[in-house]
């Protein structure tokens, strides 16, 4: 990642990685291994999703590497559990999330323009070097 600012758009079928910067935005796709259908089996605990899941994350993390600040949003609990996920193994990537927000599918437009509006508040509040 080559800009300052990252903004990953999760959910269980995959993630969109967007970098932010005065240069302009990059874009990255990662793609969930598991499968895309669920079937939730009664009296079992958790989602369904959890064998992919550490896979599926470390390829994501691996795009976050070079970010100064990051935000994580999507629809469900797969933001909550990535962002517990870098806390547990990429400590140094988790150190530099400054949010996880809630934000229905939307389209590039929108997410980048909540990104941009998102950042713009943590800029002001965030001593600069």
């Amino acid at each position: 990642m080559t800009h300052f600012h990252a903004v990953v758009w999760i959910d269980h079928r995959g993630a969109q990685i967007y970098g932010l910067g005065r240069a302009g935005t990059d874009r990255s796709m990662v793609k969930s291994h598991g499968p895309h259908h669920i079937h939730h089996h009664a009296g079992t605990m958790g989602s369904g999703h959890e064998r992919d899941r550490p896979a599926f994350f470390h390829d994501i993390a691996g795009h976050l590497a070079g970010a100064g600040t990051i935000l994580i949003v999507g629809p469900a609990e797969t933001k909550t559990e990535f962002k517990t996920y870098l806390d547990n193994h990429a400590p140094d990537i988790a150190a530099k999330v400054a949010g996880v927000e809630a934000l229905d599918q939307e389209t590039e437009g929108e997410i980048l323009a909540f990104a941009r509006s998102f950042f713009a508040r943590i800029d002001r509040m965030l001593p600069q070097i």
